[in-house]
């Protein structure tokens, strides 16, 4: 038995999943428990079927018990379940896609809140002006450089510029 613990159906070179066609020979049947498991992409999945019908290996489901390569029908059937499972990851990575830009578009952003709150931004300010290094500002204030010095450039972006 071979098992990918999470990792993507969409990774050719997953480990377990090398080691299992690696086992593979003439004749063996390869039982998967859903057919998504086995490519993550229709792509994928003709390549895979051809690869091991090429290789003279079956494939049978075990959840989708009418998939089984072994007859025409099955061989069939699985093209047809593989273009519904493509559509499905298609549809979710579209919803997805959507919705971030709804959420954009509402003023609302994912990610975790910034450890850059506007008072330590201020006084990250204000040691610079005293001629502190990022180094030392991040330091002080307990956090990463890469923190301070994209707070104080966002903190740099929203101050008017002095007319001369």
């Amino acid at each position: 038995m071979f098992v990918d613990h999470g990792e993507s159906s969409r990774v050719k070179d997953r480990p377990q999943w090398l080691a299992c066609l690696d086992y593979l020979r003439p004749g063996d049947t390869l039982m998967v428990r859903r057919l998504d498991r086995l490519a993550g992409s229709e792509k994928m999945a003709i390549e895979t079927i051809t690869d091991l019908h090429e290789r003279g290996v079956n494939i049978k489901s075990l959840t989708e018990p009418d998939i089984d390569t072994t007859t025409p029908m099955g061989r069939a059937l699985f093209g047809i379940v593989a273009v519904f499972a493509q559509l499905r990851v298609d549809t979710i990575r579209e919803n997805t896609v959507r919705g971030l830009a709804h959420a954009r578009a509402e003023g609302r952003v994912g990610g975790r809140p910034s450890v850059m709150t506007p008072e330590r931004t201020a006084a990250a300010a204000r040691m610079r002006e005293q001629g502190d290094s990022i180094m030392q500002i991040a330091t002080v204030l307990g956090v990463g450089k890469s923190s301070v010095a994209r707070a104080l450039a966002k903190h740099d972006e929203s101050q008017p510029v002095a007319a001369s």
